[in-house]
């Protein structure tokens, strides 16, 4: 793979006068950005629909589309919306979004545009007949017609799949159903055209998994073998992570946790069939905690903390061999931040695949720190100065005070010196652009820098505090007026610079 660069923007983080990013004019727009500023990768966050807290890393589906996406304005074009009906959906476009309003108001809209879609539609009618998204749209069906309430308080004939209750039940809402699918066949559609206009640009998409589903999702519903749940569909265990220095009682995620071993006796066709649907989504997928695929930590479901739980092994490298004897070579990121032991390191080593290196987890521990860019083994990894769980940088260095700000300003003024670079001035803007040059200047093959970090944007522009449910979590959306000529020919000249 040659040196290239890219940036990391969550479809819902593009400025849109719609309440939430969508695969419109602003998608295009920022296409056209990236092309204009020399840029090799467009990185987004998982394309799901949102559950639990917001989140893309909590869905109702792991390879569904997210509804919210579909871009109104196309939907008003092909004379499914009307112009008054698209007016009243404005909003300021750079403001919050606000998933609560978007929950009581934007499915409704969508409704009207499939009462005036074509059913005959050729491409509809046979992606109906081969059931695409038909566990799903039920699912949803479901959860609208029982006020949005999880599949495990749904009466037991629902829960528990009896054939003669979901019959009786999609005869019934046999029109909701259609709608779901329709809602999902759209958003292909708008996808499709947004990634061959980005190919045309020249540039790549790089998508993103979470490892574990989320329990109140179809495949939860639909194929409980996945995971380890009781006989009333209880999690057995959940994931999460073990106490560190960081988090005194470690982190309880709360998804249900992979049943390996059944997997492993099917082949893992679960496995095979969601990476390719993703990889037929994107050009390369990064693969969020990627470390539980050798070691995974599991708590007791209703344990209140993560401090009771234990590591069990997970498939390892036999996994992903697997997987590419079935899809062939994968173009893959591996999450591999963290502690990591020996074992985890070895599989790493195995599978081959790019690790991340994050820069604003280099500095103020000494010259040895692993993601600091002289320390950087060889190319095989993505450089970033933050990703989506941390603040951006202008906001992580307002924050440095006292002996974590001494520390900092050492190392950072040797890193500077061991890669050539020029003395930074003083101000935390400068030392943005200082942290941002020296990913690009490293020998990672990709250097990835946040959008908010080339507008040196503060706090406000964190996308997600881990741990913590707050309405400012996903939420946040880049300025209107983001592209600039200047900041245009910045990241350009820096690609060049350094043969990206």
């Amino acid at each position: 793979m040659k040196r290239s660069s890219g940036v990391l923007l969550h479809i819902a983080t593009l400025p849109c006068k719609y309440g939430i990013g969508q695969l419109g004019k602003e998608a295009y727009d920022f296409a056209d950005f990236l092309s204009r500023a020399g840029q090799s990768y467009w990185q987004v966050l998982p394309l799901v629909p949102t559950g639990y807290g917001d989140s893309p890393y909590q869905s109702f589906c792991s390879v569904a589309g997210n509804e919210y996406f579909i871009s109104l304005e196309k939907l008003c074009e092909r004379g499914l919306l009307t112009e008054a009906e698209l007016k009243k959906c404005e909003t300021d476009p750079s403001s919050r979004i606000n998933y609560e309003q978007l929950y009581l108001t934007r499915y409704s809209v969508l409704r009207k545009a499939f009462s005036r879609f074509d059913r005959t539609d050729a491409g509809f009618t046979e992606y109906v007949k081969k059931g695409e998204y038909a566990d799903y749209a039920l699912f949803r069906a479901i959860k609208d017609s029982r006020g949005g309430r999880p599949w495990n308080e749904w009466e037991d004939p629902l829960k528990f799949r009896h054939e003669e209750a979901i019959e009786e039940f999609a005869y019934e809402h046999e029109e909701d159903i259609l709608f779901w699918q329709w809602a999902q066949y759209e958003f292909a559609r708008q996808w499709s055209e947004l990634r061959g206009y980005v190919h045309d640009k020249g540039i790549k998409i790089i998508g993103d998994i979470p490892i574990y589903i989320a329990y109140d999702s179809s495949e939860c519903w639909m194929r409980p073998s996945l995971v380890k749940l009781d006989s009333s569909r209880r999690p057995v265990t959940v994931a999460g992570c073990p106490p560190d220095a960081f988090c005194e009682t470690g982190q309880l995620w709360g998804n249900p946790v992979y049943d390996w071993e059944r997997m492993k006796e099917d082949g893992w066709s679960w496995w095979k069939a969601r990476m390719k649907k993703v990889l037929s989504l994107c050009d390369v997928v990064r693969i969020d905690h990627f470390r539980g695929f050798e070691k995974y930590y599991e708590i007791p479901y209703g344990e209140p903390t993560a401090v009771n739980g234990r590591w069990s092994l997970g498939p390892g490298t036999e996994f992903f061999r697997e997987l590419e004897r079935s899809l062939g070579k994968m173009e893959v990121i591996a999450e591999d931040l963290g502690a990591l032991d020996d074992a985890a390191r070895a599989m790493f080593a195995e599978v081959g695949y790019p690790g991340m290196k994050v820069l604003q987890f280099a500095f103020g521990s000494g010259d040895g720190n692993e993601y600091l860019p002289h320390n950087y083994a060889d190319s095989n990894c993505f450089a970033y100065t933050g990703t989506h769980d941390n603040d951006t940088l202008l906001g992580f260095l307002s924050k440095l005070s006292g002996d974590d700000r001494k520390a900092f300003d050492e190392t950072f003024r040797r890193e500077l010196e061991l890669l050539g670079l020029p003395a930074c001035g003083e101000s935390y803007e400068e030392t943005c652009d200082s942290i941002v040059e020296m990913c690009y200047s490293s020998v990672a093959e990709c250097a990835i820098i946040p959008m908010q970090d080339w507008l040196k944007i503060g706090e406000e522009g964190r996308i997600n505090m881990p741990s913590v449910l707050s309405a400012r979590n996903w939420s946040y959306r880049i300025p209107h007026d983001y592209a600039s000529e200047a900041l245009e020919n910045r990241m350009r000249s820096l690609s060049q610079k350094y043969g990206r």
